[in-house]
């Protein structure tokens, strides 16, 4: 399989290929480890159906074919929990049950936790954007980019959103750079930056 490796203190994109007895993306040491029965069985029922390219050179991968991996109109794959977690992944600074715990925490703070186990399919537009929002702070940035998040959300979400990425911008001293065709909440910002006609001004 194909699998990447990102290198955050280089801040590039690698790609890695590990047999299935080498531990999984995210961890630098690939020490060899013996495969328990359940290994070998999925190793075993994935045979037919994958395929090689470009074998025995450094760029060679394996993909799957045969398999609709496709998620039917409105299915979701995760639920609001594993969304948080999933800017972790393969961050040394978040082993698994750190990584848990952060999520879990972040859930709590957009006032989520009885709905962490929710697929977004379950839930509202605005649990939905407050999942986002908890997912981008996942890494605790220094500078937070979000394009119309309350676009799409009725005034009482919309405002809670806000709500939010104010106290995030507050409590952690995260700035929070967002597009908004709401004048009400850009009266409400710091500074508001206008574009007219493709010009900035303000």
């Amino acid at each position: 399989m194909l699998n990447c490796s990102l290198s955050r203190w280089r801040w590039r994109l690698s790609p890695v290929w590990w047999p299935p007895w080498h531990r999984p993306c995210g961890q630098r040491d690939l020490t060899p480890w013996w495969p328990s029965v359940a290994d070998l069985a999925a190793v075993v029922e994935l045979r037919g159906v994958r395929k090689a390219y470009n074998a025995g050179t450094p760029i060679e991968t394996e993909v799957l074919h045969g398999i609709d991996l496709t998620l039917q109109k409105g299915e979701t794959a995760f639920t609001a929990l594993e969304n948080v977690m999933m800017p972790m992944l393969g961050a040394e600074e978040f082993p698994n049950e750190a990584m848990r715990q952060r999520a879990a925490l972040l859930i709590d703070n957009v006032g989520l936790t009885a709905w962490a186990n929710n697929l977004a399919g379950n839930m509202s537009g605005g649990q939905q954007q407050r999942v986002a929002v908890a997912r981008a702070l996942a890494m605790n940035p220094s500078l937070l980019l979000a394009d119309e998040p309350t676009g799409n959300l009725d005034t009482k979400s919309a405002d809670e959103v806000f709500a939010l990425l104010r106290r995030f911008n507050q409590e952690h001293g995260t700035t929070v750079l967002f597009v908004t065709h709401n004048p009400l909440l850009a009266e409400r910002c710091d500074k508001t930056i206008q574009v007219i006609d493709g010009q900035l001004t303000g």
